[in-house]
C-alpha cells in the first residue's frame, strides 16, 4: 500500500510539473506583447524593448521556465504586472474566499446528494424516487451561470434574503454555494441511488434481512457502507473541482477569489498573475486526484491486496 500511495505520488509531481511548463509554454507563445498592453498603445518602442529585458522576457522560454520554477518552489511567483503586488499575497488572499466558497458547496452538495439518493433508491420508482431524480437531472444539466442568476434574482434582488454580490459575511455565501453545488448534488444523488440499488440486490443484503434486520439497519450497516465507497471518491474529486472551478459564480457574486482573480488577470493580459491562478487550480486538481486515489485504497480492502 505503501508503494503504491508514493507510485501515486510520484506521478502526481510529474503530472504538475507537465501542466506549469504547458502552461508556461502557452502564455508565452500567445501573440502581442504584454508589456506593451500593460503601458498602453502609445508607449515608446524603447520603453518597451528595455521593460522586456528587465523582466527577463527576452531570454529562452527554457531558461523563463526554470527561473519560473525555481522561484515557484520557494513560495515566488513573481509580480503582478497590473497590480503591482506579489502574485503568492495575491493568491493567497483570494484563495481563502475560493475554499470558504467551496467548502460550502461541497457540504451543500453532499447533503442534499446523499439523502436524495437514499429516498430515492428506498423508494424506487415511486412519485419520490421521480422528483428527486429528476431534480438531480435538472441541477445537472443546467449551466451553472443560469441557476446563479436565477437564484440572484430571486432570493436576493426580489425577497432580499441574502445579499446580492460581495464576500464580507457568511450569509452572502450562501447562494454562490447553492449555485456552485447543485450540479455537483445532481452527480452524487444520480451515484448513490444507482449504486446503492445494484448493492441491495445482492445476496449478504438478503441474509441480513433474513436474520432479522430491519430496512434501516440493513440500508445504514450494510448497504450504504459499499455503496459510499465511488462515492467518497467522487466527493474528493468534486472538492478540488469546485476550488479550481468557480470561476463563473465567483464572477456573478462578485467574490474576491482565484476564479475571479484570473479573469481579470486575462483581461489585463497579467501573465504571472494569470500562471499563478491556474497553476494553483492545476495544483489543487492534481491534490484532490492524488488523495481520492489513496482514500479508495484505504477504504476498500480489496484495493490494499491488489497494491
Amino acid at each position: 500500500m505503501v508503494r503504491g500511495v508514493l507510485e501515486r505520488l510520484l506521478q502526481s509531481i510529474l503530472v504538475l510539473l507537465g501542466a506549469a511548463l504547458m502552461i508556461f509554454v502557452m502564455l508565452r507563445i500567445i501573440p502581442g506583447n504584454p508589456i506593451a498592453v500593460m503601458m498602453g498603445e502609445h508607449v515608446d518602442t524603447a520603453v518597451i524593448r528595455r521593460m522586456t529585458a528587465e523582466l527577463g522576457l527576452d531570454q529562452p522560454i527554457l531558461i523563463q521556465f526554470f527561473r519560473y520554477l525555481r522561484g515557484a518552489v520557494c513560495g515566488d511567483f513573481g509580480t503582478s504586472y497590473s497590480l503591482g503586488r506579489p502574485v503568492s499575497q495575491l493568491l493567497a488572499a483570494a484563495f481563502l474566499n475560493t475554499l470558504k466558497l467551496a467548502l460550502m458547496a461541497s457540504v451543500f452538495a453532499w447533503f442534499l446528494g446523499i439523502t436524495s439518493g437514499i429516498i430515492a433508491a428506498v423508494r424506487k420508482n415511486s412519485i419520490l424516487d421521480r422528483l428527486f431524480m429528476g431534480g438531480s437531472l435538472l441541477g445537472v444539466s443546467m449551466p451553472v451561470f443560469m441557476t446563479a442568476m436565477i437564484l440572484q434574482y430571486f432570493l436576493a434582488f426580489r425577497l432580499k434574503l441574502f445579499p446580492i454580490s460581495g464576500s464580507d459575511s457568511f450569509a452572502a455565501f450562501i447562494l454562490p454555494a447553492i449555485a456552485l453545488g447543485w450540479n455537483s448534488a445532481g452527480s452524487v444523488a444520480r451515484l448513490v441511488r444507482s449504486t446503492l440499488l445494484e448493492i441491495l440486490e445482492e445476496d449478504y443484503i438478503d441474509t441480513a434481512r433474513a436474520k432479522g434486520r430491519g430496512q434501516m439497519g440493513v440500508l445504514l450497516v450494510h448497504a450504504m457502507r459499499n455503496a459510499m465507497l465511488p462515492v467518497v471518491t467522487m466527493m474528493a474529486i468534486q472538492v478540488s473541482g469546485l476550488l479550481s472551478g468557480a470561476v463563473i459564480t465567483e464572477t456573478i457574486f462578485s467574490i474576491n477569489g482565484i476564479g475571479r482573480l484570473a479573469v481579470q488577470a486575462i483581461g489585463s493580459r497579467d501573465i504571472p498573475l494569470l500562471q499563478g491562478t491556474v497553476l494553483l487550480s492545476a495544483t489543487v486538481v492534481i491534490i484532490g486526484n492524488f488523495l481520492a486515489d489513496s482514500l479508495y485504497s484505504v477504504l476498500d480492502p480489496r484495493i490494499r491486496k491488489e497494491a
